[in-house]
């Protein structure tokens, strides 16, 4: 096991959205896509998490013995730009280690569908990475959704606050089971084997 994924404590996977069904189709929404695949592989069901301002489904994955890992999945439902806060709870009530996060995340800057998975380092602009950053610190793990550049002259947040396309939609499904695949493999296996599949 990488030294980067320590094994005590439970794994905190936050997909970044924004709640409400105006924006369930949105790009910037593909972080909650995952984790309700996640949640599904679980066989949970989100449920509010007490005070923290998060949805929340508790299980494990990966095969018996010491390869299994307890997970908590959890979808902010602050908007983007504050995740920081609840995200933060979360790991305060579950006891969580910063490098047992997992942060769930649409990218600008990677084609779309491309994966590419990291350790600690800056925002790059996404509002959700960057209210987590100051909450807690850099040094939790990124799993990056490329969703390609705006075209032409469309401003970024108009381009992340609208649905994918239709041509988009064809694969849609397909790149957020490999997402999924992504993430269980990045907690099961550690962030150096994980790259080595995902960073494609």
């Amino acid at each position: 096991m990488d030294v980067t994924t320590p094994a005590n404590g439970p794994w905190l996977i936050v997909g970044l959205g924004n709640p409400g069904p105006e924006y369930a189709g949105n790009r910037h929404n593909v972080g909650f896509r995952v984790a309700d695949l996640l949640a599904e592989r679980v066989g949970g069901r989100f449920k509010r998490a007490g005070k923290a301002q998060a949805q929340v489904v508790e299980g494990r994955i990966g095969p018996p013995g010491p390869a299994n890992r307890r997970v908590v999945l959890a979808k902010p439902m602050s908007f983007m730009n504050l995740s920081g806060g609840p995200v933060n709870a979360l790991k305060d009530f579950y006891k969580v280690p910063v490098a047992n996060i997992v942060a769930v995340h649409d990218e600008l800057d990677i084609d779309y569908g491309i994966l590419r998975l990291k350790l600690g380092g800056g925002d790059n602009g996404h509002n959700g990475l960057k209210s987590m950053t100051k909450a807690f610190g850099a040094e939790y793990h990124r799993v990056r959704f490329g969703i390609g550049r705006p075209p032409g002259r469309m401003q970024v947040a108009d381009f992340v606050l609208k649905d994918f396309s239709s041509s988009e939609r064809k694969e849609l499904d397909y790149f957020v089971d490999r997402a999924a695949d992504a993430v269980e493999a990045l907690v099961i296996e550690g962030l150096e084997r994980a790259q080595s599949t995902y960073n494609s």
